[in-house]
């Protein structure tokens, strides 16, 4: 499917039900219903790979999974002056597990950004989502993808080298980064617990983006932070998507809280450095803010950076009047995070 144009079929309406209820709806997103069925609303459009792309960038459409239907769209800089391999940033949108694209066009634009901006090749990957695919789908999605990445680079030098500006030609297989955004910043955590220990070699760093985190107990900014109309994220919200990822169990299951009782000890874990980006005004800055403070405890390299003035997923949503200013500090951070290692 290289070079394809992927559409996302999940934006869907199922019109004239008759015999069934709205039990869940995040207003303008979602809406499951008593018989099961979805209804994904077009909040975001969808946009080719070829897209609004500057000339400094390309960007293409891969199949990883056709059993399970998760792919991929590879953001590659152009060559500017001598070859060199770049790194590689595996990246997964957000959503809350429930909605989002690679296709999404607010990702499209931010990823191109920072493919541009930090000078790599970033995979962004479209996963199966909830309630359909109940966590963890997601995550044996994100180690599919891995693993797909690793056959990749056995024969790295028997593909793409009539076009030296082909994705597989290049990156750099030794410097992988795992990254993503509210769920997707879960799922990168995930993943990379999941194939450190199969390959510790293999990721060099996690980047996560206001990482969706739960648990039981609210912390002080999940009780206290008032959203304003354009907020991403609210109490409720979160709860709905927790609701709808999650299947028998609670928001202390260690899918779903890293820190909580049946969560792995974090020194146990095997995890690169971390960079962990916080929202100022986000209702996960304090769950977020703890998260950085058990890793420091566990002896774990984690840097991190507070962003003043903005909630959640400004740097896609750019739904705050300083998110323009608050997205260039934040891919200037993720290119010096990656430069250095």
């Amino acid at each position: 499917m290289g070079g394809l144009q992927m559409g996302d079929s999940r934006q869907t309406l199922h019109l004239g039900r008759t015999n069934s209820h709205v039990i869940e709806e995040i207003h303008g997103l979602i809406r499951v219903y008593s018989d099961g069925s979805v209804d994904r609303l077009p909040a975001v459009p969808d946009v080719p790979c070829n897209w609004a792309l500057g000339s400094d960038v390309t960007a293409v459409d891969v199949a990883i999974d056709r059993a399970t239907g998760v792919w991929a769209r590879i953001y590659t800089p152009r060559v500017q002056g001598n070859y060199k391999p770049l790194p590689m940033v595996v990246y997964f949108h957000g959503g809350g597990f429930c909605v989002g694209s690679a296709a999404w066009s607010c990702y499209h634009q931010f990823l191109a950004r920072l493919s541009s901006a930090a000078n790599c090749v970033v995979v962004s990957v479209n996963y199966r989502l909830a309630p359909e695919y109940k966590i963890p789908a997601a995550y044996d999605d994100g180690v599919a993808v891995m693993k797909w990445l690793k056959h990749q680079s056995s024969y790295q030098n028997y593909r793409g080298s009539h076009d030296p500006n082909s994705w597989i030609h290049r990156s750099n297989f030794d410097r992988v980064f795992l990254a993503g955004d509210s769920a997707g910043a879960t799922i990168a955590y995930h993943v990379a617990t999941r194939v450190m220990p199969m390959d510790p070699m293999f990721v060099r760093g996690v980047i996560l983006i206001q990482p969706f985190f739960g648990g039981e107990n609210r912390t002080v900014s999940e009780k206290n932070l008032a959203q304003p109309p354009q907020s991403a994220l609210t109490l409720a919200t979160s709860d709905c998507y927790w609701r709808l990822a999650l299947v028998g169990t609670t928001r202390d299951h260690p899918w779903c809280n890293p820190l909580g009782k049946a969560s792995p000890k974090l020194e146990n874990l095997y995890l690169p450095p971390v960079l962990v980006c916080v929202s100022d005004l986000d209702i996960l800055r304090d769950r977020n803010m703890e998260f950085c403070k058990a890793l420091k405890r566990a002896g774990k390299a984690v840097q991190q950076v507070v962003y003043a003035g903005v909630g959640h997923a400004f740097q896609v949503l750019n739904n705050y009047p300083l998110s323009p200013a608050r997205t260039n500090e934040l891919l200037a951070d993720v290119k010096n995070f990656i430069s250095i290692r």
